[in-house]
């Protein structure tokens, strides 16, 4: 069978993807290993737009019922399957501008496809640093931010993130203490220059964490100076990690030209990718922000473009 659309990746913006393809009777492959995007680890997300509250946990159950609910006879649903490759179909019997789409479990093809599979987080691999995450150590600033209001916490990272990140703290946080491996920054000089002009941000350079404290939470983080080559340790109950994040992209890489972060460059207009017949959406791309809201929206603008692909060709 060949379908109309194969969706890979089940978190929001898979999801809002699948609601439209089946509301607009596509027949869709829908491929996911899970239905737990990165906020799944959230205590409490308080900007998904509709909702007040909900932990990370719940709202990729509610999201996997949306999307379920939709499905019968539209959406065949592939749960627990990973993408393994996808490349352009050289079956007699597939229509032109085909793609086969490969799992670990067999072949599926399809006249179209939205890539959504998300990015992963680089985690912190120190001494603590499993021990203690989701109590008091975490990787999303804009979901756990608001449970740290008033308290003094670290961000660890140099780039873009990390010092979004310290602002976004700002809001809530005491104070915000930004710890960098070396003395440049991965950050733009606009980015560090606005940041620096906060009174209650400290930065911290040559500072090379290697433990997180604590009992049932967090309550230090201790690092080395590099120039001294000695400990220090800094009182806090509150770390966020921003030291980068990997787009789950191996799959398409040798059908799709990737760009320096091996992340989909897409039109942000429709979410086209450099291949007719593929769309991508979300945390995977090279989008300018990566959040779920943003995703969702991205995935149902790419799914009105497939949809004028496939009906108004």
């Amino acid at each position: 069978m060949v379908y109309d659309l194969a969706i890979i990746g089940g978190g929001p913006a898979g999801v809002g993807a699948g609601v439209y393809a089946a509301r607009k009777k596509l027949k869709t492959i829908f491929i996911t290993k899970d239905w737990l995007g990165q906020s799944s680890v959230s205590e409490k997300i308080e900007n998904w737009i509709g909702t007040t509250a909900i932990s990370g946990m719940d709202l990729a159950q509610n999201l996997e019922k949306h999307v379920k609910t939709y499905a019968d006879g539209v959406i065949e649903i592939k749960e627990g399957e990973v993408c393994i490759k996808i490349e352009k179909s050289t079956s007699p019997t597939s229509p032109a501008g085909s793609f086969s789409i490969q799992t670990d479990k067999t072949w599926y093809e399809a006249k179209t496809i939205l890539i959504v599979s998300g990015s992963h987080r680089k985690k912190l691999d120190i001494v603590g640093a499993s021990q203690f995450e989701h109590k008091g150590l975490t990787y999303c600033a804009t979901c756990d931010g608001p449970l740290y209001t008033g308290q003094d916490v670290v961000v660890i990272g140099g780039g873009n993130a990390a010092f979004d990140s310290a602002a976004q703290l700002m809001a809530y946080c005491k104070t915000v203490t930004i710890l960098n491996r070396s003395e440049n920054f991965r950050a733009d000089p606009k980015t560090i220059g606005v940041v620096r002009k906060y009174p209650n941000i400290k930065i911290i350079t040559s500072a090379i964490p290697v433990e997180i404290k604590g009992d049932k939470f967090v309550s230090s983080i201790v690092y080395t100076n590099v120039k001294t080559n000695k400990n220090q340790e800094i009182k806090t109950i509150g770390i966020f990690v921003e030291i980068g994040s990997l787009p789950n992209t191996d799959f398409v890489k040798n059908l799709i030209k990737l760009d320096e972060f091996n992340q989909i460059p897409v039109n942000a207009q429709n979410q086209k990718t450099s291949i007719v017949g593929i769309w991508s959406a979300g945390d995977c791309t090279d989008g300018l922000y990566h959040q779920n809201n943003i995703a969702t929206g991205d995935a149902v603008k790419a799914i009105e473009d497939i949809y004028l692909y496939l009906r108004a060709k």
